[in-house]
C-alpha cells in the first residue's frame, strides 16, 4: 500500500491539458485572429528593428546594442509560447507534453530574467546620455556594452536554472489539467500536490532580486535623469531630453506592472484565471507593441527604416 502511494506520489504525468479558455469556447475564435495577427506583428516589427541596428551604421551607438538584443528577447519571447497557445486553440487536443512543458517554462523564465536586466542597462545607457554627455563616449563604450549584455544572458539562464531543478522535482499525483494559456513556473508551482514552501520561498527571493533590483536601478536612474532636466534651461532642450526617455519607460511600464501583479503577490492569493491572461498580456501584447513604440517615437529609428526600404527597393528594381 505504501509503495502504491509513493508511486502515486512521484507519478509524473506524460502529457498537461492547458486549458486556456477552452471553458469560454465562445472566445476561442477572436482570441486565436488577435494572437496570429499580433504574433505576426510582432515578429515583423522585431525582425525589423534587429536588421536596421545591424545594418544601419547610424545605428550602432550603445543604445541600438541594447535595443536589438530587446527585440531579439521579443521575438524568442512569443515563439516560445504563441505558436503552442495557436495550435492548442485550433486542436481538441490541448495538450503539451511534460518534457515540452519544462522546456517552455526553461526558456520562457530565463528570456523574461534577461529581458529585466536589459531594460536596466539601457535606463543606465540614458542617465549616461543625459547627466553625463561628454564623457558618454568614454563611458558606454563597446566591450562595456557587450558584458552588461552577456551578463544579462548569463543572469537569466541561472535563474531558470534554479527555477528548473526545483520545479521538476515536484510531484503532482496525476493532477495534468493546467489552468494557462502556457507553461510557467507558477502555474506549476500551484498545480503540485506537495508543501511548495521551498519553492514559493525560492521564487519570492529570485523574483525580488531579478525584477525589484533592476527595476530600483531604473528608478533611480530617471530620478537622475530627472533631476538633470529640469536644470536645462531651454523648453525645447528639455522636451528633447524627455523625448529620448519616454519610449524606455513606455516599454518598462508595459513590462514591470504585469510581472510584479504576476510574480510578487503572495501565493495563497494568486489567482490562475487573472493570472493567465496577465501572462496573455506580456508574452504577446508587450512584445507586440516594442517595435512600434520604439519606431513611432524614434526619429533615428524611423529613418532608418526609409533607408533599408529604400535600399530594399533599389535592389528589387535591378
Amino acid at each position: 500500500m505504501r509503495g502504491d502511494n509513493q508511486s502515486c506520489f512521484w507519478d509524473t504525468p506524460k502529457d498537461f491539458i492547458l486549458l486556456g479558455i477552452s471553458d469560454r469556447p465562445w472566445l476561442e475564435l477572436p482570441v486565436f485572429v488577435v494572437l496570429l495577427v499580433s504574433y505576426i506583428l510582432a515578429v515583423l516589427g522585431n525582425i525589423s528593428i534587429i536588421l536596421v541596428s545591424q545594418l544601419d551604421p547610424q545605428l550602432h551607438s550603445p543604445m541600438y546594442i541594447f535595443l536589438s538584443h530587446l527585440s531579439f528577447l521579443d521575438l524568442c519571447y512569443t515563439t516560445t509560447t504563441v505558436p503552442q497557445m495557436l495550435f492548442n486553440m485550433g486542436s481538441s487536443h490541448k495538450t503539451i507534453s511534460y518534457g515540452g512543458c519544462t522546456v517552455q517554462y526553461a526558456i520562457f523564465h530565463w528570456l523574461g530574467c534577461t529581458e529585466c536586466i536589459v531594460l536596466a542597462a539601457m535606463a543606465l545607457d540614458r542617465y549616461v546620455a543625459i547627466c553625463e554627455p561628454l564623457r558618454y563616449a568614454i563611458i558606454m563604450h563597446r566591450p562595456l556594452c557587450q558584458q552588461l549584455v552577456a551578463t544579462a544572458w548569463l543572469s537569466g539562464f541561472g535563474n531558470s536554472l534554479v527555477q528548473v531543478v526545483l520545479t521538476v522535482q515536484l510531484p503532482f499525483c496525476g493532477r495534468q489539467v493546467l489552468n494557462n494559456f502556457f507553461c510557467e513556473v507558477p502555474a506549476m508551482i500551484k498545480l503540485s500536490c506537495a508543501d511548495t514552501t521551498a519553492n514559493d520561498a525560492t521564487l519570492a527571493v529570485l523574483v525580488a532580486f531579478f525584477v525589484l533590483v533592476p527595476l530600483a536601478l531604473i528608478l533611480l536612474s530617471y530620478g537622475f535623469i530627472a533631476r538633470a532636466v529640469m536644470k536645462i534651461q531651454s523648453s525645447r532642450g528639455r522636451r528633447k531630453a524627455f523625448g529620448t526617455c519616454s519610449s524606455h519607460l513606455l516599454v518598462v511600464s508595459l513590462f514591470y506592472l504585469p510581472a510584479i501583479y504576476m510574480y510578487l503577490q503572495p501565493p495563497s492569493s494568486y489567482s490562475q484565471e487573472q493570472g493567465k491572461f496577465i501572462s496573455l498580456f506580456y508574452s504577446i501584447i508587450t512584445p507586440t507593441f516594442n517595435p512600434f513604440i520604439y519606431t513611432l517615437r524614434n526619429k533615428d529609428v524611423k529613418g532608418a527604416l526609409r533607408r533599408l526600404l529604400a535600399r530594399t527597393g533599389r535592389l528589387c528594381r535591378r
